[in-house]
């Protein structure tokens, strides 16, 4: 057993993490479900910990904080486990799955089953998903009010308790930025330093700037396209053709499934086609298919969009508690924004209002939670903290990061070009993230290495970029 775990009160047995060979140890750690009436319902919460390499590891350890909100850290940390290697080195890295997720109460809800013909993937029917939602709510074992981001934390800090750590470092990416937010506000004390990579402050309202922050990346891949002299001449005016195309929509498309090969014929919404693009924008290197894939659709041929985006949508929903992902937006987002504000947020945007009204329309089911004004004040702390954000990331750009920095006074913010939602595993992006680990401090954090990174090449035509 890890010197740093002697005083563990969380029993921890061997394990095995979902994608990855780094041997671990798991533990279950109960909580009360509603902190206020602990006797009522107790959950379990799974912990895992990968223990350091060191002989002696650093007495604090590194928690890994998921996003969503509905991530399981033990599934979604798993294959990233590498990107944090040099830290491993020296230091414990914990995994816990929040409450809702994982293996921890999941609040888990399938919208659309793997298997599910194509036409209904893409024929996507809001009322439908809605009722499917409500009664997920009926079944679950839950309250779902307890389901919150300082809830959780609470749980973080049991855990920190449990393991015998007097002080940790978080990493915490997308939503998980937030959750490490309100940790370092509400038990800052036992905070060491903090990176936030895609960064999502209290004043971010999910799901209210979605379709703004999408058209910003939409807007640099045009510009970008335009000002590559393959991609201009492969594809001009490709801004007004876009529009174009939206205003076709809906379709009737013959199209093969990507999956089984079958000829199918299928309904192309523009639900589900803004939607669908919106996934694309947060990963560049299939993003450099977009032009193409645009150019196809517009001549009749729905194939490569499909192909690029039905697997993108069936990852999503196997990764994601959607249970939990509502839990926290309809307590702590929803209520903060109206169908006006939807409205004035989404103008001019290809997505438009529709996506930001869904999340809106599932709140109206969705059990309330009280979540007091001073949550959504800014975190303000004098602790370390390294802010990381992709150029081209279409749900947290790098505005979302300033907004943050304004009260953490500590702090370096780093914007890494030609990335996009997520900026730790680009790049040297994790040397970086090692040293400010190791260290504790933004001394010496040369920031330059990361600027030679750029937008992968786009496609030209399915042989890949012209070289």
């Amino acid at each position: 057993m890890l010197a740093s775990l002697l005083l563990s009160t969380l029993a921890l047995t061997p394990c095995r993490l979902e994608n990855s060979a780094a041997q671990a140890s798991c533990g279950v750690l109960e909580v009360p479900e509603d902190r206020a009436h602990p006797d009522v319902r107790r959950i379990k919460l799974r912990v895992a910990v990968v223990p350091s390499l060191a002989r002696t590891p650093q007495p604090d350890p590194l928690f890994l904080l998921a996003g969503g909100p509905g991530q399981a850290a033990t599934a979604a940390f798993g294959p990233m486990l590498a990107v944090f290697d040099k830290t491993h080195r020296s230091r414990d890295i914990v995994l816990v799955d929040q409450r809702g997720t994982g293996k921890s109460n999941p609040l888990e809800c399938e919208l659309s089953a793997e298997s599910a013909p194509l036409a209904e993937k893409v024929g996507e029917d809001p009322s439908r998903n809605e009722a499917k939602l409500r009664a997920c709510i009926k079944g679950y074992d839950a309250d779902l009010r307890f389901y919150t981001t300082s809830i959780a934390m609470q749980d973080l800090d049991d855990v920190r308790r449990a393991l015998g750590y007097q002080t940790v470092n978080l990493w915490g990416g997308s939503y998980g930025t937030r959750a490490a937010l309100v940790y370092l506000r509400e038990h800052g004390e036992h905070v060491r330093a903090v990176v936030l990579d895609g960064v999502a402050p209290l004043s971010f309202a999910l799901p209210l700037w979605f379709a703004r922050d999408a058209q910003r990346a939409l807007d640099l891949l045009f510009e970008n396209c335009a000002a590559d002299a393959a991609c201009a001449k492969a594809f001009p005016d490709l801004k007004p053709r876009f529009a174009g195309l939206l205003d076709s929509l809906p379709v009737q498309a013959h199209v093969a499934d990507p999956l089984t090969g079958q000829a199918v014929e299928v309904a192309i919404t523009r639900s589900f086609f803004v939607a669908a693009l919106r996934g694309v924008l947060y990963l560049p290197d299939l993003a450099a298919l977009v032009p193409l894939t645009i150019d196809r659709a517009l001549k009749g041929d729905w194939n490569p969009f499909l192909a690029q985006t039905v697997g993108l949508q069936s990852g999503f929903s196997r990764t994601m508690a959607l249970g939990m992902l509502f839990s926290v937006t309809c307590a702590e987002d929803a209520p903060r924004f109206d169908s006006a504000d939807i409205a004035r947020a989404s103008r001019n945007t290809f997505i438009g209002p529709s996506l930001a009204q869904q999340f809106k329309d599932v709140c109206l089911a969705w059990p309330p939670s009280e979540i007091p004004p001073a949550f959504y004040q800014p975190v303000r702390s004098d602790k370390p903290v390294l802010l990381l954000s992709g150029e081209l990331d279409p749900v947290t750009p790098p505005s979302w990061a300033e907004e943050a920095a304004k009260t953490l006074p500590n702090h370096l913010h780093i914007v890494v070009p030609g990335v996009g939602h997520g900026a730790t595993a680009e790049g040297c992006s994790a040397q970086l993230v090692a040293k400010f680990i190791e260290t504790g401090t933004l001394q010496g954090i040369d920031a330059a290495c990361a600027q030679h990174m750029k937008r992968p090449p786009f496609f030209i035509n399915f042989a890949g970029p012209q070289p």
